[in-house]
Formats: structure tokens, sequence, C-alpha cells
């Protein structure tokens, strides 16, 4: 059976949860392999909103398999937090539906102020974290300092390793100017309490997955975030801390690259960015307004106002190329409802040369103009249209137009918030 990589193409909040959710119908297991609660999936089911930020989104289908893996960084308060609020709409029934890595790192308390401290310190130069100490916690996982979950079930060992690690997190509290109120010894004893509480889940994920690839199961790679906030190959600095691009599903979960079949890339038929960075085709009036509005673009996590604009073709072609993406969901076309215009941005403008790549250096990229093709609108509701024939002329139009300019096949469109909400041409585990 194929196992797929779902992939976010763009900056972010592309609605990768929704089309896990639905691919999730055809896959045995769903693995999570990287970032942290800082990102957000909502996902409808029924017209009932489940916003998830950890666990995989697999986890609202009966009898899935559903992992986080090692490359995941995990705060064990709102992992537990979300199995509590699942379990309480009727999920996760059978505990063993849910693999923890042992070796996934754990977000302690002194990476969440250390995280603040550093973002209210920097002042016009702020990045944009959403504050929950993922940054610091991939610091400390490379530092070679790091806590595991594998540390947590083991008291002795975790007090030990708290006393080691937290002065020098309280060091740079003080030079930062923040407020220090950690104590190892409470620290230890919640964190323990916390291991014990989720011990039931933690086991050797690689094993777990390797195991059932083996066996012929089919696996749905989930990542968070999106390609440009990816820290190697994304608008550096204004990046998240991990690689969200395809190829760390195989490392951030511990199986080899030739486990996996197929690369999806999620985007939204405009786009949003959330954050500091450069962003060519923001758009920053009326209109960008009229896409936040309707799209209601507003972060799954944090609540913040999502910035937003038109579809970038070159940031797809882009996306296509370090990710190797073989087809795209379309998401939120229903947004574009009403528009009697849709811009596409083809080129970028760059000190009087037109380019039809990203340039290396983001502060290049920070100076370019976009250069835009216009596509006519339409006005017809999408949201009761399930087949592609349905869709307006001109809607379907905009899609292969979208084909051509980034040249990857489109493979699903949503046209609107709920699960059934989604035309798929192509089912990528039917390969």
């Amino acid at each position: 059976m194929p196992n797929v990589v779902v992939v976010g193409a763009q900056w972010g909040d592309e609605g990768k949860g929704k089309i896990v959710d639905r691919f999730t119908e055809f896959a045995d297991v769903v693995a999570r392999y990287q970032g942290g609660n800082n990102a957000g999936h909502t996902l409808v089911v029924d017209g009932e909103k489940t916003v998830l930020h950890l666990i995989p989104a697999g986890v609202l289908h009966p009898g899935k398999t559903c992992i986080i893996g090692n490359g995941v960084v995990v705060d064990p308060a709102v992992f537990m937090m979300e199995i509590d609020r699942l379990k309480q709409k009727g999920y996760l029934a059978d505990d063993s539906q849910l693999v923890l890595s042992l070796d996934a790192h754990v977000i302690m308390p002194w990476h969440r102020a250390v995280d603040l401290a550093r973002e209210n310190a920097m002042g016009a130069g702020k990045i944009g974290t959403t504050g929950r100490g993922i940054g610091p916690t991939y610091e400390d996982k490379v530092a070679r300092r790091g806590i595991r979950v594998r540390d947590l079930l083991d008291e002795a060992k975790l007090s030990r390793k708290v006393k080691e690690r937290l002065p020098g997190a309280q060091d740079e509290l003080r030079r930062l100017g923040a407020e220090d109120k950690l104590d190892a010894a409470v620290i230890a004893r919640e964190y323990a309490a916390l291991g014990k509480r989720l011990s039931v889940y933690a086991r050797d994920a690689s094993r777990v997955l390797h195991g059932l690839i083996r066996e012929g199961r089919s696996v749905l790679f989930e990542g968070a975030q999106g390609t440009m906030l990816d820290v190697d190959h994304g608008t550096y600095p204004f990046v998240t801390s991990s690689n969200t691009v395809a190829a760390n599903a195989a490392t951030g979960t511990g199986i080899g690259p030739t486990c996996i079949d197929e690369v999806i890339g999620i985007a939204k038929a405009y786009s949003t960015r959330v954050g500091g960075g450069p962003y060519p085709t923001e758009e920053k009036g009326e209109t960008g307004e009229q896409l936040r509005k309707i799209g209601q673009e507003f972060g799954a996590t944090t609540g913040r106002p999502r910035r937003t604009g038109w579809f970038d073709a070159v940031a797809m072609r882009y996306a296509a190329r370090v990710n190797g993406l073989d087809g795209l969901a379309i998401m939120k076309l229903d947004v574009l409802t009403g528009f009697p215009e849709l811009k596409v941005g083809v080129a970028y403008r760059l000190d009087g040369k037109t380019l039809d790549e990203m340039p290396g250096d983001p502060e290049d990229l920070e100076r370019c103009e976009p250069v835009y093709e216009t596509l006519p609108g339409w006005s017809e509701q999408l949201r009761g249209i399930r087949d592609w024939d349905a869709l307006p002329a001109t809607a379907r139009s905009y899609l292969k137009r979208l084909e051509v300019l980034t040249g990857v096949p489109v493979m699903a469109v949503s046209v609107g918030p709920d699960r059934e909400e989604t035309i798929l041409l192509r089912n990528p585990f039917a390969a």
C-alpha cells in the first residue's frame, strides 16, 4: 500500500489538517513528523469543530493508528489536555491507537519563558514566534542538552537533568531582563507526574511504524507549518525551528526515504502568512481585509490575524522543487467566490529585472514586486458542489491555470470547511 506525505506548500495554515483527515479514510496509519503545539489543525466533521495542536488529525477516525514521531517537540501538558478533550468527545476510546515517540524532545517551562523573553527583547525585529517554546526546545536538542519523553518516565533522571539545565536558562532570562519564577524541584515533580500520565502512549515509534509498513499498512505522513517556514529552505530567519519539507517525514519518524511513495502539497487558492518576513503577493488594503474576513484567517493556535494575499506561483514552483510534489490539494476555493477578478503572481520584479524564480536572499525577496496575471472570477457558491464538472467554468479555468504555472497537477479541491466538502480528483492511496 502507498505511503504518502502531506506537506504545507506555502507559509503554513494551508488546511493540511482537513486533507489529512480526509485521506485518513484510505490510510491505516497517520504519523506526525515535526513541529510542536505552535501549529494548529482545525477540523470540521458534521458541523462540529475540533482543533488539534499535537495529536495527528487521523485520531478522529476509529481504528487508525496515530504516531507522534521523534521529530516533534512535545509539551506534555498540552498533549494530555488534547487527549482529555478528545475523550470527552468520544474519540480515542482505545489508548493503543496513539503512539508517542520516546525520543521526542519535551518543551520545558524554561523554553517557553526564554521564547517570550527573546521575542519581547527584539522589539521591531520580532520573528513572530507563538511563544510556545518550540525554538528553544529545538536549540537544546541540537546542543545535546534536551530532555526527551523517555526522561519523564524516570523521576530521578528527570530531576538530575532539570538541575543541570535550569541554571543556564535562568542566566539567559536574567540577561534578557525577564522575571524568573522557575524552581527545579517543582518542575521535576510536575513533569514526572505528566510522565506517568503519558507513559501509556510512550513507545519506540520508529520500531512501531517500521513494523506496520512491513505488514503492508499504508501510512499518511503529516507535517506542520509550511515550506516557506522551513529552517533550511524557507525565508530565513523568518522561519520555524524545524524542517517542514517532505524529506523530513523520514527523519522525523525514523523510517527510510525509500518508504515514501508520493508527496502531496497543500495550498490555499490564495495565500496567507503569520508573523514577520517577506511575502511578495501580500495585499495590505481592502482586498487583503476581504480575504481575511471571508476566509476567517485567524490562527488556530494564537488567534492572530493572518496576512493575506494572492496565490504566488513563483513560490509554489519553489515548493514543488524542494518537496518533489506529485500533486496539489487546493484549499478554500470557495473564499474566492464573488471576486470579479483574481490575480496570480507569475513572476517577481527586482531592480529592473524580471525573475521567474525566488531569489535566494530573503532581503532581496523582501524588495521584490509581484508580476500579476489577472483571471476572471465567479459569483456562484461552491459549497454544495462535489464534482469537478459542476464547478463554474471560470473556477475550473483558474485551477487549470495554477496547474500550468506551478507544473503540478491538482488532485483535490476544497470548497468548504467540512470533511465532505472536498472534490477528490485522484486518490493517492489508490495508486
